[in-house]
């Protein structure tokens, strides 16, 4: 039998935005440390992503070494390089600013004017960028938590603080279509190597690290699948029309499996490239229409 170990490891520091690969990451309550932390917001103080602005996925945040302790590098096409500061919590000059992410209303705290300007250029619309701090709570969808006492947060995802995808699963995807998916069109935050195709359905409860994941929900996919990456256009209906043909119940479409965690008071809560997954309980494989 084949070892499942972790292949890769992302961070999507900016809702929407481009990821970064890294080999190692620090595991908080809401995921992992920095990801989805920073979020645009139209004129209503609500959430906007790919779906409404494909050019978003041209907008590459990184962790540079003369920076990285002070923020974010931020670079796009034909623009000048931003910083973004990381929010110090002992300084109160961050306007506190309710937004909306999906269904939920939380506080965050909007940054600057000219990060605004730099955003608002490149995407040719009006907008902000605020931040998630860590007095923010947002909860999970009560239907899946696993936790009573609200203990299962998120940062600015989409609902979940981590989403794995099986290189398996792609390949398996990649031969059914007539395009090259890549793995980042996907976002997840783990990658696995030595599955069997879409062996992360029934991945139930493991552990990587000592720290114990739980699949709770599979992730349906969305427009943002079918925007080229690199390009930021919207080429086919690829790979929506394909997973339709196999991965779909009750009119949405599925590829990926959504994961709580918990964090271990007897591990350092990292997670490294090449970590081994002990399985504890699997789950039944997911039936389709």
């Amino acid at each position: 039998m084949t070892d499942i170990a972790v292949s890769q490891l992302w961070i999507y520091p900016i809702k929407s935005m481009k990821g970064i690969s890294l080999d190692k990451v620090q595991l908080e309550q809401r995921g992992f440390q920095y990801d989805r932390r920073w979020m645009l917001i139209d004129k209503d103080n609500r959430f906007i992503t790919q779906r409404q602005y494909p050019r978003m996925t041209l907008i590459e945040p990184s962790f540079e070494s003369d920076v990285m302790d002070f923020g974010l590098s931020v670079r796009a096409p034909e623009m000048p390089v931003l910083i973004i500061p990381y929010p110090d919590p002992q300084i109160e000059l961050y306007d506190e600013v309710e937004v909306t992410c999906w269904d939920d209303q939380v506080k965050a705290q909007h940054i600057n004017t000219a990060i605004d300007n730099w955003f608002s250029e490149f995407l040719d619309i009006d907008c902000q960028l605020v931040y998630m701090p860590d007095t923010t709570l947002r909860q999970v969808d009560p239907d899946y938590a696993m936790s009573e006492k609200g203990n299962d947060i998120a940062s600015f995802s989409d609902g979940f603080p981590n989403l794995v995808i099986s290189e398996a699963s792609l390949d398996d995807l990649n031969s059914r279509v007539d395009i090259d998916l890549t793995m980042n069109r996907f976002r997840p935050n783990i990658v696995l190597s030595g599955c069997k195709p879409y062996e992360e359905d029934t991945l139930g409860h493991f552990k990587i690290n000592q720290i114990d994941f739980y699949a709770v929900k599979p992730c349906s996919r969305c427009v943002i699948t079918t925007i080229n990456p690199q390009t930021g256009q919207k080429e086919s209906r690829e790979p929506l029309q394909t997973l339709s043909k196999f991965r779909k119940k009750k009119n949405k479409v599925f590829f990926g499996q959504n994961l709580l965690h918990k964090l271990s008071y007897g591990s350092d809560n990292r997670l490294y490239v090449g970590d081994k997954v002990e399985i504890i309980k699997a789950l039944d494989a997911l039936i389709f229409d």
